[in-house]
C-alpha cells in the first residue's frame, strides 16, 4: 500500500508489486504467442485442414475445459505445497514446448493434441498464477493488480494478431512460417516468470490438502459459490473468440486481415481492464460488472445483425469492452470471498465451471453456426447474457446482507 500522505500515482501503478508486473508481463509473452496463433488456427482447420464450424467449436471447447479441469488440480496443489510460482512455471513452460507443434500438424488430430497440451499448460499455470497475485498484493490496490495483468495479458493479445497480420502479409499467407515465428515469444514468458517472479515465504497448510476434498469446499462460502455460479452463466454467452474470427471470414473480410478482428478486440480489452479494476476498488465491482454484461447482449446483437465489416468491427469492439469490465473484475471478486489459505482452490474450482460453460458454449455456438447460420449463435449468447444480468443484482443483495 503506498505510504501515508503520498498522493496515489495514475492508476494506483506504484502500489502494485513488482512481481505482478513480472507475471503480467510473462502473461503478455505468452498471450502474443498464443494469439498468433489462434487468430489464424480456426481459418487453417476450415480452410487448410478442412474442418467444420461444429468441429471447430468442439475443438476450442474442449481445450479450454481441459485447462479448467487442470487449474482444480494446480490449485489446490499450490494451497496444499505452499509455492505456486514453479507450479506456474511448469504450466508456462509445457505450453511453450506445444507451440512447435502447430506448424508440424499434418492434419485436424495433431492440431487437436497440440491444443490439448497447450491449455493443460494453461490449467497448471492459472491457479496458482491468479493465486499469487491475491497473496503479493494488498487487499486496497487488488482489482488494479488483476486489472494490470489482465491488460498486459491483452497487450499480449493485441501484438499476437497484429504480428499475425504482417508476417501473413510478409509470407503470403503461408500459415505454418507464422506458426513457427510464435514460438519465439513464448519462450520469453518462460524465461520472465524464471528469473524474476519472488513469492512470498512458503505457507504449507494441512487446512488445505491434495486430492480436492468435500471439507476443503465447506470453507467456500455462499458468497464465492454465488460468483462462481454467476460467472458460469455469463461464459454460457461469452463463447470462443474464434467465431469472432470466423463472423468476419462470412461478411467477406480478405483473409490476411481476420486477424485484426483480434486486435481491435484485444486495444479495447488492455485499456479498459486495468482503468476498470482501479475504479472497482473505488467504487465497488458489481456496477462494473453490470455494465460489463449489458454490453455483451449489444455486442452479440450488433454481430447477429451485422452485414458488412464495419458493423462486425463494431460488435467486435463493443466485445472487447466489456471483456475489460468483466474478467479481471470476475477473479478479484474470487479473491474476496476465498480464505487466504485456499485461494489456488478456489481459483480452480471457479476455472473449473468457468471452463465447463465454455465448452458447452462453444459446442452450442457451432452447432447454432451450422443448423441456423452466425445470427443464430450470437442471438443465443444475447439470451444467456441477460439470464445473467438479471440474476447479478439479488447475488450483490445477498453478499452485501453477509457482510462481503
Amino acid at each position: 500500500m503506498a505510504a501515508t500522505g503520498k498522493k496515489p500515482s495514475l492508476l494506483r501503478w506504484r502500489e502494485i508489486p513488482g512481481g505482478v508486473w513480472a507475471l503480467g508481463f510473462v502473461s503478455l509473452f505468452m498471450d502474443a504467442s498464443s494469439e498468433m496463433i489462434h487468430a489464424l488456427l480456426p481459418l487453417y482447420l476450415v480452410s487448410v485442414l478442412g474442418a467444420s464450424t461444429l468441429e471447430v467449436g468442439v475443438i476450442e471447447g474442449i481445450a479450454e475445459a481441459t485447462a479448467a479441469i487442470t487449474k482444480v488440480f494446480s490449485g489446490v496443489i499450490s494451497d496444499w505445497w505452499g509455492k505456486r510460482k514453479w507450479l506456474a512455471a511448469a504450466g508456462y513452460g509445457l505450453a511453450a514446448l506445444s507451440k512447435p507443434l502447430f506448424p508440424l500438424a499434418p492434419d485436424v488430430s495433431w492440431v487437436i493434441a497440440a491444443r490439448f497440451i497447450d491449455r493443460v499448460g494453461k490449467g497448471i499455470r492459472g491457479s496458482p498464477r491468479d493465486a499469487l497475485i491475491a497473496d503479493l498484493t494488498p487487499s486496497a490496490v487488488r482489482g488494479a493488480a488483476y486489472g494490470l495483468r489482465q491488460s498486459l495479458d491483452t497487450v499480449g493479445a493485441f501484438i499476437g494478431p497484429a504480428g499475425a497480420i504482417l508476417f501473413m502479409a510478409m509470407f503470403a499467407d503461408h500459415f505454418r512460417t507464422v506458426f513457427w515465428i510464435a514460438v519465439v515469444p513464448a519462450i520469453l514468458a518462460v524465461a520472465v516468470i524464471v528469473l524474476f517472479v519472488r513469492e512470498p515465504r512458503a505457507t504449507k497448510t494441512k487446512e488445505a490438502r491434495a486430492p480436492l476434498t468435500r471439507a476443503d469446499l465447506k470453507k467456500l462460502d455462499a458468497a464465492y459459490w454465488i460468483v462462481v455460479a454467476v460467472a458460469a452463466v455469463f461464459t454460457l454467452a461469452r463463447f470462443s473468440e474464434a467465431f469472432l474470427l470466423l463472423r468476419a471470414k462470412s461478411v467477406g473480410m480478405p483473409l490476411t486481415w481476420i486477424p485484426s478482428v483480434m486486435v481491435v478486440m484485444s486495444v479495447v480489452y488492455a485499456f479498459s481492464a486495468w482503468p476498470a479494476g482501479v475504479l472497482s476498488d473505488s467504487i465497488g465491482r458489481y456496477r462494473l460488472l453490470l455494465s460489463g454484461f449489458a454490453l455483451l447482449i449489444v455486442a452479440d446483437l450488433v454481430l447477429a445483425f451485422s452485414n458488412g465489416v464495419v458493423a462486425v468491427m463494431v460488435g467486435v469492439a463493443l466485445w472487447g469492452l466489456h471483456m475489460g469490465l468483466t474478467q479481471g473484475l470476475l477473479q478479484a471478486l474470487v479473491a474476496d470471498t476465498a480464505p487466504e489459505n485456499l485461494r489456488g482452490t478456489a481459483f480452480g474450482v471457479f476455472n473449473l465451471v468457468s471452463g465447463l460453460a465454455m465448452l458447452c458454449a462453444s459446442i452450442i455456438a457451432g452447432g447454432l453456426w451450422d443448423v441456423i447460420g452466425p445470427d443464430g449463435t450470437f442471438i443465443a449468447g444475447a439470451v444467456f447474457t441477460a439470464i445473467a444480468l438479471t440474476a447479478l443484482p439479488f447475488a450483490h443483495r445477498w453478499r452485501a446482507r453477509r457482510g462481503h
